[in-house]
């Protein structure tokens, strides 16, 4: 009888104990099978290329990058980058990086996100004082612009010193993939293929200045989700670049509960970061 009331007393005491529980996040692999930090960061380790996706407003996932990016950076070799910097913007970024300008004087220099200050200049400055090169990969987002208003074949007009912000062209562009299907189905058509193809033309120009600034070195992208799930977008361009490449992709995935994994979702990355719905929003 007491050995049942002690079991009683200890199983209610650990259902209270997890219903008091409140996690923040919670990581998963591939299969939604749970994962610890410490083996997203062996994952990460050997990998070429590491594809962090976020959801731009998601607190968690910024926090998680710049945490694992901190943890990676000693004793290994690193180049950063991210797709809220746009390529004409690396001669500011990097003149900041240096310590040439301050950063009120690049916050004139460069178009920078209404979100930089509390979510992408601690990555910058992590870069800044362990000395990491820091790219902006993201083509401009005017011509990316242009490319939904008049289609690919505009990007032909633009200058030398405009296209070396971008792609080479002809830039390749594959309309089958899912995630540029997806896109052009939630425009219910409208804009028609415009729509996917502005998006290919930032995956393709992202993939291009990771591949170009990579060397030897592990490159750590920060690009929105969408960018790199279902080892698309981004990845995709890569692969078609050097099909040997070891690239790890990240997502972020929001729920109205953590405690079990969304089967859906499977495949949707490798590492899979599963954080609650009712998390505030950096904007």
């Amino acid at each position: 009888m007491q050995k049942s009331i002690v079991l009683t007393l200890l199983l209610t005491f650990t259902v209270y104990s997890y219903s008091q529980n409140k996690p923040a996040y919670k990581l998963f692999n591939s299969k939604g099978h749970k994962i610890s930090y410490k083996k997203v960061i062996k994952k990460m380790k050997r990998a070429d290329i590491v594809l962090f996706g976020e959801l731009h407003n998601n607190p968690i996932v910024h926090w998680l990058q710049y945490e694992l990016t901190k943890d990676i950076a000693v004793g290994q070799d690193l180049v950063l980058g991210s797709e809220m910097l746009e390529a004409d913007n690396q001669k500011a970024l990097n003149d900041y990086l240096e310590g040439a300008v301050n950063q009120q004087a690049l916050d004139t220099l460069a178009r920078l996100s209404k979100n930089y200050q509390t979510d992408y200049k601690p990555l910058v400055d992590l870069a800044k004082n362990h000395k990491i090169p820091f790219i902006a990969t993201n083509i401009p987002r005017r011509f990316a612009k242009k490319v939904f208003r008049t289609g690919l074949e505009s990007l032909d007009s633009l200058s030398m010193e405009e296209k070396s912000w971008m792609a080479p062209l002809p830039l390749k562009y594959d309309a089958s993939l899912s995630q540029y299907v997806k896109m052009k189905a939630m425009m219910g058509g409208h804009g028609g293929d415009n729509l996917p193809k502005a998006q290919a033309c930032k995956d393709a120009t992202m993939a291009y200045f990771i591949l170009k600034n990579k060397g030897n070195s592990l490159f750590i992208h920060y690009n929105g989700a969408y960018h790199s799930d279902y080892h698309e977008g981004i990845y995709w361009y890569l692969k078609q670049a050097n099909p040997q490449l070891k690239i790890l992709t990240i997502t972020v995935e929001e729920q109205a509960s953590i405690k079990k994994f969304n089967k859906e979702i499977k495949g949707k990355a490798d590492v899979i970061i599963v954080t609650p719905t009712s998390m505030t929003k950096t904007y």
